[in-house]
């Protein structure tokens, strides 16, 4: 008798755990996918990352403290030439709130280019489930 107390309360809050393992694993293979398709010049796969909403945006601070805002269209839906040249990155110290279907996300970015230059990056990711699909809505990079 007392176990069905018990089976109940797992089950409710079970669910709620597996709803957000999910949610996270789908977030980070869209941040990855994002990272990747700059990186490639997939314009079209990058674009598909985003949802521009009227309160979309992104901000840069580059590493000597300027600050850029870019409008976030220009970026989600960029012209290849102006996208990544090749190379590879790699994201880690993955950070989450999810609620519901907002989501924010941390993480450190390592950026490789063709030539071998390394870059790192922090970064500040605001997402939405949108049609129970994850997509970015704004972020911020900070060049470290």
């Amino acid at each position: 008798m007392k176990s069905i107390p018990i089976l109940c309360f797992m089950l409710i809050f079970g669910k709620n755990t597996f709803c957000q393992i999910n949610d996270s694993t789908a977030i980070v293979k869209l941040l990855e996918k994002e990272s990747s398709t700059w990186r490639s010049g997939d314009s079209a796969s990058h674009a598909d990352c985003w949802k521009i909403q009227p309160y979309s945006m992104v901000i840069i601070i580059t590493g000597d403290g300027k600050t850029l805002s870019i409008p976030a269209e220009k970026l989600a839906h960029a012209a290849k030439e102006n996208m990544g040249k090749g190379g590879t990155s790699k994201n880690s110290s993955y950070s989450m709130s999810i609620h519901g279907n907002d989501a924010v996300v941390t993480h450190h970015e390592t950026s490789t280019t063709v030539a071998g230059v390394v870059s790192h990056t922090f970064e500040v990711r605001m997402l939405e489930k949108i049609n129970g699909e994850w997509k970015l809505t704004g972020q911020i990079i900070q060049v470290l």
